[in-house]
C-alpha cells in the first residue's frame, strides 16, 4: 500500500476524498480515493514511485479538508493483538531513523475509544524502536516523524510526516482552551485560524500591536476580542450588542451598522467576517475588499451547504480569486473548532 493518509472531520470524506482526487488529477498523478462516511480519515492510493511528488504537489497547508497528511509506508489490516509490534517493526524495515513517533486514531465514534491502545502501544513500541536503531533518543524535528493510526484494534496504518509539511499537533489538533472571558466559542475559531492558516514569521510580521482591524458581524464580540488581545484597535461592525468587557478595552468602537454595506474610510491592515450567510455572498464582498483596497489581510468564514460541499467550496475560492482582480496568496482550511464551514486567510502575494 502507498499513497496518502489524511485525517479529516467525521462526515466529511466525502469532500476531502473529491479534493484529493480532484487535485491529484489536476497533477497528473493517477490514483483512488478510498475512505467511508464517518471513518474520519481518507487514504489516497497511488503508484510507489508517486508519493514523494504528490505529497510535494498537495502540501498540507493548500489541503482544506485535511487536518492531517501523512505518507504511508505500509497498511496492517490483520495485526495479532499479541503482538503488533513484530509487524510494524517488519513495515520499518530499512527505514531511516525518525525524530519522534505519535500513536493516534481517527477523531471519529469509532476512533475514539482507541485513545486508551494508543496511549499504552506507543509506551510499548519507543523502546522496541529505539533498541533496533529507528528513533532518536529524544524528540527530533530535523527527522521525519513515525505515525501509527490505529483505525480498530487490529488495522493500523503505518506513515511518516515531514515535519515541514505537516499540522504539529497530535490528530492535527490544536488544543485550545476557551478563556472564560471570552464572548462566545466563536473566539476559538480566529484563534485557531492563527496558528493554522499563518505561519510563524507571518504572524511576526502580519500580526502586530497597534494595528487596525474591522470585524463584520462582530456580536457578541468573540473575534473582536481576539484581535484585542492582540493589541488591535478594532471598529466592530455590528447592529446587535457586544459583550460591556470587549468595550472596556478602549481598543473597540462599536458601529451599528450592516456588515455588509460598511466601508472604512480609510484602508485597515485588517477584516475579520463570520457572517452567517450564503457563502457566494459573502465570497463576492470579501472579494470587493480586496480589490478596493479596504484591507490589506483578512480572515473570513464561508458556511457550507449540506450537499456538493467541495463543489461549493471550489466555486467560492475561484469567485473571490477572480473578483478580487490582483495577486493574493489565499489558504483555506476547515478547522477543528469549524462546523459546516471553511476557513479562509487572504493576503497580497507581494508582501511575504
Amino acid at each position: 500500500m502507498s499513497g496518502l493518509l489524511c485525517y479529516c472531520r467525521q462526515g466529511f470524506e466525502p469532500e476531502l476524498a473529491a479534493e484529493l482526487t480532484e487535485r491529484a488529477g489536476q497533477a497528473g498523478i493517477a490514483g483512488y480515493a478510498r475512505t467511508r462516511r464517518n471513518d474520519g480519515y481518507v487514504l489516497y492510493a497511488c503508484e510507489p514511485d508517486q508519493v514523494d511528488t504528490l505529497s510535494e504537489l498537495l502540501p498540507w497547508r493548500g489541503l482544506i479538508f485535511a487536518r492531517q497528511k501523512l505518507r504511508v509506508l505500509a497498511e496492517l489490516p490483520q495485526l495479532d493483538p499479541t503482538d503488533r509490534i513484530t509487524p510494524i517493526l517488519a513495515a520499518l524495515e530499512g527505514q531511516s531513523r525518525f525524530g519522534d513517533l505519535w500513536v493516534e486514531h481517527p477523531d471519529s465514534d469509532a476512533g475514539k475509544p482507541l485513545a486508551g491502545l494508543a496511549r499504552s502501544f506507543g509506551n510499548a513500541l519507543r523502546p522496541a524502536l529505539r533498541k533496533a536503531g529507528l528513533l532518536s533518543d529524544k524528540p527530533n524535528a530535523k527527522l521525519p516523524r513515525l505515525h501509527i493510526t490505529f483505525v480498530d484494534g487490529t488495522h493500523a496504518f503505518v506513515s511518516v510526516a515531514d515535519t515541514r509539511d505537516s499540522a504539529p499537533w497530535p490528530l492535527g489538533i490544536p488544543r485550545l482552551k476557551l478563556l472564560p472571558e471570552a464572548p462566545s466559542r466563536s473566539a476559538l475559531k480566529l484563534e485557531e485560524a492563527l496558528m493554522t492558516l499563518l505561519d510563524a514569521d507571518e504572524r511576526e510580521r502580519l500580526v502586530k500591536a497597534g494595528m487596525k482591524a474591522a470585524d463584520l458581524g462582530a456580536a457578541p464580540g468573540g473575534w473582536t476580542w481576539v484581535l484585542t488581545r492582540q493589541h488591535m484597535k478594532v471598529s466592530s461592525i455590528d447592529n446587535g450588542p457586544l459583550r460591556q468587557h470587549v468595550l472596556d478595552t478602549g481598543l473597540v468602537e462599536h458601529l451599528r451598522a450592516d456588515g455588509f454595506h460598511w466601508q472604512p474610510e480609510q484602508p485597515l491592515d485588517w477584516m475579520v467576517c463570520d457572517m452567517v450567510e450564503q457563502p457566494r455572498k459573502v465570497a463576492e464582498r470579501m472579494a470587493t475588499w480586496l480589490r478596493e483596497g479596504w484591507c490589506r489581510h483578512t480572515i473570513f468564514n464561508l458556511k457550507l451547504p449540506m450537499k456538493k460541499r467541495w463543489d461549493e467550496t471550489a466555486l467560492c475560492l475561484e469567485l473571490f480569486a477572480q473578483q478580487a482582480g490582483k495577486p493574493l496568496l489565499i489558504r483555506a482550511k476547515q478547522l477543528y473548532h469549524d462546523r459546516e464551514e471553511i476557513t479562509v486567510f487572504v493576503t497580497p502575494l507581494s508582501r511575504r
